[in-house]
């Protein structure tokens, strides 16, 4: 499926949820309930918190927060997004900075030159929002200082997208990994650890449902004996349309087109530990302070370096995010029959199935399974969905 066609579909989506509001809005006139009448998102939360409270219990976590940014872009789309450029939070005027780092319930804040130390004030910590962290690395905020190096978080501005996965502690909840950022970079390696396909389709998806773009980078090959092997293995998400770069931090291969890639954007690097995520961004910024970890002889995989989000100014222009490593990620906000739609070529052969509500799984007539026994759909990606689809809820 094309962005443009996706863009589509979620425009559909918004479009129902407006005929929802509309619904209500005249349902509660019956009632005699007083509403103004230019609809702005603070209209939309009042409505919410005056739903009967029985409806309010069975409502999932965080899916007030997705309703209400979905409303959010529908008022864009209509034209009316001035309730859209607010902060949240008491005030409106005052500072305003970046979130670079976050730890041990303080963040560090550039604003202009300058770095603050932050606390965040108590009123945002209450705002059901659906996220376990209130702020994150990425966010844009308005702030006091102190004239000490010290500050204050008073409000955030909305969120151009995030990077969120289910939190460890409390799966009904999300946790923002990094917040405004332009494009995912994807980072793989050749060996030490192998390749995992299965991550980078999760992040494929992630990136499709947060408004990022999406990248690719395949990093130690000079471990490569064949570099054709490299290429074939990426050859699904060529196909795709996918930007890939082929890198060596050990060599300065790819160096240049990463370096090009990452100039005047925010990027997230994201990846397994031990991919080699640290070395590539000291190669592309000699000077960079980060750590860089080996691999484990044992198990061949990486040892978590980088351990905790920072975000790091580039020479060339624009962030990167380097993120820990990882070695698994959950797709928050995913359910099973929405797992298709985050596959472009299984979409292609979806509408030809016997069924219409095939899961391309087992059932008989599946032209999606034909097409991946005839070569039409690689088989690494078909796998990678039938293990995910696994993996959702219903």
């Amino acid at each position: 499926m094309s962005r443009r066609e996706y863009k589509a579909w979620r425009h559909r989506q918004d479009a129902v949820i407006l005929r929802q509001v509309r619904k209500t809005t005249k349902r509660n006139a019956k009632e005699k309930r007083v509403r103004r009448r230019d609809w702005t998102v603070e209209n939309w939360e009042e409505t919410e918190q005056m739903q009967d409270t029985s409806r309010e219990r069975v409502m999932p976590l965080g899916e007030q927060e997705r309703r209400r940014q979905a409303w959010s872009g529908a008022l864009r789309r209509l034209g009316q997004d001035e309730a859209a450029d607010q902060p949240r939070g008491a005030k409106s005027e005052g500072l305003r900075g970046t979130v670079i780092a976050v730890s041990e319930g303080l963040y560090q804040v550039a604003q202009g030159a300058a770095t603050l130390l932050c606390s965040l004030r108590g009123a945002l910590t209450s705002e059901n929002t659906g996220f376990s962290n209130v702020v994150a690395v990425g966010d844009e905020v308005i702030l006091s200082s102190d004239g000490s190096g010290r500050g204050v978080i008073e409000a955030m501005m909305p969120r151009r997208s995030v990077l969120a996965r289910p939190d460890v502690a409390a799966r009904h909840l999300r946790q923002v990994v990094v917040a405004n950022a332009d494009q995912l970079l994807i980072v793989s390696s050749w060996r030490d650890p192998l390749p995992w396909l299965e991550l980078i389709d999760r992040y494929l998806i992630a990136a499709g449902m947060n408004q990022l773009v999406p990248a690719i980078c395949l990093n130690k090959v000079d471990l490569a004996q064949n570099r054709s092997a490299c290429y074939s293995a990426l050859d699904p998400y060529l196909r795709l349309g996918h930007p890939v770069i082929f890198t060596s931090a050990v060599t300065g291969e790819g160096v240049a087109q990463l370096r090009e890639l990452l100039r005047g954007r925010s990027t997230v690097l994201a990846g397994m530990s031990g991919v080699g995520k640290s070395s590539l961004l000291r190669a592309v910024q000699p000077g960079l302070s980060l750590r860089v970890g080996a691999v484990s002889a044992r198990r061949h995989e990486g040892r978590h370096t980088t351990s905790q989000v920072q975000l790091l100014r580039l020479s060339v222009g624009g962030f990167v995010a380097d993120t820990p490593g990882i070695r698994e990620f959950g797709l928050a906000g995913l359910r099973k029959h929405d797992l298709m739609w985050q596959y472009p070529e299984i979409l292609t052969w979806a509408d030809k199935c016997r069924f219409s509500n095939c899961t391309h799984m087992f059932e008989p007539g599946c032209a999606v399974r034909s097409a991946v026994e005839r070569g039409d759909i690689p088989q690494p990606r078909y796998h990678s969905y039938r293990k995910i689809y696994d993996s959702l809820p219903a």
